[in-house]
């Protein structure tokens, strides 16, 4: 039976698949930048990647940022939904449960700042240092474990459930 929780996660996983696609589309060539940004870890490895892109690619790495405004919000509402809906279908012990609800909201919160810093930063390269560079890189890939573990976890649960679900029948 298909729940109101149901179509909410099929919403929101869509909306995040046409945001994540309306990013790529911005950003065409420029999209290997943003992990190579996000992953930097010093000031000189971080202006290289900045200087590697002409005024096309610094213009189309600037607009992605506009989408990245609202993208966080639909990824984390997406993966919460998709915790809470879980929960409803399996035993999840309160941990966990605590886990799923607030692991995306953390996400989302830690992608918010690195887009605030790398906005920042892109207009401002002499405040790019090796400190803010290594502390944003420590919340863009804390924001990666915690969105795809999310998601991981997330997958294992509903394969589990379907598979159950398949069998029985």
């Amino acid at each position: 039976m298909v729940t109101s929780l149901d179509r909410k996660l099929v919403g929101w996983s869509a909306a995040f698949v046409v945001s994540q696609a309306l990013i790529a589309k911005v950003l065409g060539p420029s999209a290997p930048r943003v992990l190579e940004v996000q992953t930097a870890w010093s000031a000189r490895r971080y202006r290289e990647i900045l200087g590697s892109m002409d005024a096309a690619g610094i213009s189309r790495y600037r607009r992605h940022y506009h989408l990245d405004l609202v993208h966080p919000a639909i990824y984390g509402t997406a993966l919460r939904i998709g915790g809470r809906r879980l929960g409803e279908l399996t035993a999840l012990s309160p941990a966990t449960r605590t886990a799923l609800a607030v692991a995306p909201v953390a996400s989302a919160a830690g992608d918010y700042i690195e887009n605030a810093v790398g906005l920042y930063l892109l207009d401002h390269r002499d405040a790019i240092s090796d400190s803010t560079v290594r502390a944003t890189t420590v919340v863009s890939t804390a924001k990666w474990v915690l969105a795809l573990g999310t998601l991981g976890y997330l997958a294992q649960g509903y394969l589990r459930v379907w598979t159950r679900a398949l069998t029985r029948r």
